[in-house]
């Protein structure tokens, strides 16, 4: 019997989504991108915002040793957090 493939019965997404009032839409890239931002930008200008306490990031065990470098480079760099996790320890 052959093996079926688990992502068989999800479609992959070919396009970035956001929400709207509570409902996904397709989006631009740009959009997306731009949307992302802003809600990083709205947590870190917050009254008494502190990045080591209120910012984080995941990444992802299965992912390349460059791609979680990038990762942990983003969250030093950009966010000014050393909040980093991965699925690593489970």
């Amino acid at each position: 019997m052959a093996r079926r493939d688990r992502t068989e019965n999800y479609p992959r997404l070919t396009t970035p989504l956001v929400r709207d009032n509570g409902v996904l839409r397709p989006a631009t890239w740009d959009e997306a991108i731009a949307r992302a931002a802003l809600g990083f930008r709205r947590v870190l200008d917050a009254p008494g915002a502190d990045p080591t306490r209120n910012v984080g990031v995941f990444s992802c065990s299965k992912a390349t040793n460059e791609v979680n470098y990038l990762t942990g480079k983003f969250a030093r760099s950009a966010l000014g957090t050393n909040n980093v996790d991965s699925c690593n320890r489970t």
